[in-house]
């Protein structure tokens, strides 16, 4: 596939690998792309604006203001024209800056006015990409549903050896070209989501929950949102930072209100995805008043909750899909497949509490994923982005596309 006709923008920063911005810069048109660099100010004292102007053709833009007569460069319009911005290499503190909202230079806020999908390439030294802070911008920038393209491991410019080389510019080609190949795959097809934990109330002030954390569920939205599906979320409490503006979304709490929301939804969605942990059972009364400590013992009395998956399944129509998944502790593959029938699934992802790597809270995921034709597929270890790539992938597999 080509570039043909795609308008990138180009975003370089303050790093030593700026200076494979220019061989990124001649693969992008080459292979067909127009592509507008902005530089930051950093990026000045890397590679000069003149060679990267000569490379794509058009003019490096640095400074908000154009020239002496006033005329300014519109970061809203820049914004607006791309259908993608590349930034490679993103430094530590541009990163930092994306991650937080902050807007100081011309590179910031288009990236604050882009209405298209973001893709970011890191390159710092070893143990500056492996602080917690750094992690953690790189965690959050990837929950706004931008693309992370990961560090590569290799020699770094301080003399090190380990992770934080900016990927090869062929790769990050590979990457574009793979990216926009997706990005209509799911194109208006509605999508369902449900994700993040319930809760169910014991009183004003308490109520039961699990340590789900919806990071799985958001990587999945943000998978779908990225392939060109309209989506909709219903989504428990969670703590992460979304922009909800992306999608069709409803804030509910206990399993019940989840239920009723995405019953209310189900009959006009061509895929469903429950990927919620949702309680499996709620106190049969609510007190209307805090419940006061008292004796050494407290007791509930505990009432099942619906199993949305389930009665939604006795819903699905010819065309729809359904994709479940399953939280096992034991007998895992065999619960997990018992459940395709039972609720009707087309599809269901295994997560294992006894995976290193996979659980609650966490940032990576392992999966196994059976279709009901009886095909399967494992993952390794990896970001939640890239198990949600591979569940959409198999989406695409499932007979019913056929």
């Amino acid at each position: 596939m080509d570039l043909k006709g795609k308008k990138i923008i180009l975003g370089v920063t303050g790093s030593i690998a700026a200076y494979k911005s220019a061989h990124l810069t001649r693969l992008l048109v080459k292979a067909g792309a127009e592509v507008q660099i902005i530089m930051s100010a950093s990026a000045l004292d890397f590679i000069t604006p003149l060679t990267l102007a000569t490379l794509s053709k058009r003019p490096v833009l640095v400074p908000f203001q154009k020239d002496e007569t006033g005329e300014w460069n519109n970061h809203v319009e820049l914004g607006l024209w791309a259908d993608l911005f590349l930034v490679a290499p993103i430094s530590a503190n541009t990163l930092s800056k994306f991650a937080n909202g902050l807007c100081d230079n011309l590179l910031t806020a288009t990236y604050l006015s882009a209405r298209c999908p973001v893709m970011i390439a890191p390159a710092m030294d070893l143990d500056m990409y492996q602080h917690p802070a750094v992690k953690q911008n790189l965690s959050k920038v990837a929950s706004f549903g931008n693309v992370v393209l990961d560090a590569e491991s290799g020699e770094l410019a301080s003399g090190l050896s380990g992770q934080g080389r900016m990927m090869e510019p062929e790769t990050i080609l590979a990457s574009v070209e793979k990216f926009f190949k997706k990005t209509q795959d799911f194109q208006d097809k509605k999508v369902l989501i449900t994700m993040g934990p319930t809760q169910e109330a014991l009183d004003p002030v308490r109520f039961i929950s699990n340590h789900s954390s919806g990071k799985m569920g958001l990587a999945i939205a943000n998978s779908f949102l990225n392939r060109g599906a309209d989506v909709y979320v219903v989504s428990g409490p969670i703590a992460l930072k979304v922009n909800k503006n992306h999608f069709h979304w409803q804030d509910v709490k206990s399993a019940k209100e989840m239920y009723e929301a995405s019953h209310k939804l189900h009959g006009m969605m061509d895929i469903c995805v429950f990927a919620a942990a949702v309680a499996d059972y709620a106190p049969a009364e609510i007190a209307s008043e805090k419940i006061k400590k008292s004796d050494s013992e407290l007791s509930f009395r505990m009432v099942k909750n619906v199993d949305i998956a389930l009665e939604l399944g006795k819903l699905k129509q010819p065309g729809q899909l359904h994709v479940g998944f399953a939280l096992e502790t034991e007998n895992e593959s065999e619960n997990a497949k018992g459940k395709l029938d039972k609720k009707n699934f087309d599809l269901i992802v295994l997560n294992s509490m006894k995976e290193s790597g996979a659980g609650f809270q966490l940032d990576t995921n392992r999966v196994h994923i059976f279709q009901r034709s009886g095909k399967s597929v494992s993952s390794d270890v990896e970001s939640k982005d890239t198990i949600a790539e591979l569940i959409l992938d198999q989406i695409k597999l499932a007979p019913i596309w056929v």
